[in-house]
């Protein structure tokens, strides 16, 4: 399989579609931009998001919205468009989505598409550790995460 992290825009809004079978399946297409001897040049990406692991964080991505995409890269195609010159589409199966931090406001003093902090944050791949719960080698420490060599048990 091979991996890929890709940082750019929406060219418009998410697209939802189900197949045949019932699968629920949201498009985002997605561009990227390089810079190359002073030429810019913009790769378009074709993201397949499958069922509704990112339900809640598609009603905050509107076309121009700045995104981050992990994802397993597809087999790139090639076609030929209207002018007669042959393009590469470029897909990728979404396995991460993030905000950006570092997209543009649309407008001066406006935040870019803000979105609710519980919906923003990507949740860490194994859970969060439950602050309640305290740690057996962090005896008489009032603060989470704080220890003392004395307390390390080896």
């Amino acid at each position: 399989m091979n991996f890929i992290n890709i940082a750019g825009h929406l060219g418009a809004d998410p697209e939802v579609r189900y197949t045949s079978s019932g699968k629920k399946v949201t498009t985002l297409r997605v561009a990227t931009r390089t810079r190359k001897a002073g030429n810019d040049d913009t790769i378009w990406w074709r993201v397949s998001v499958w069922g509704e692991q990112f339900d809640k964080m598609m009603t905050y991505l509107k076309k121009g919205s700045p995104v981050v995409v992990f994802g397993e890269l597809q087999k790139p195609e090639i076609f030929t468009d209207r002018e007669g010159k042959p393009q590469v589409s470029m897909e990728i199966n979404a396995s991460l989505i993030q905000f950006s931090p570092f997209g543009k406001p649309e407008r001066e003093g406006q935040a870019t598409h803000a979105a609710p902090a519980a919906v923003a944050a990507p949740a860490a791949p194994f859970g969060q550790p439950d602050a309640s719960v305290m740690n057996p080698y962090m005896k008489g420490s009032s603060a989470p995460g704080q220890t003392f060599d004395d307390e390390v048990p080896f």
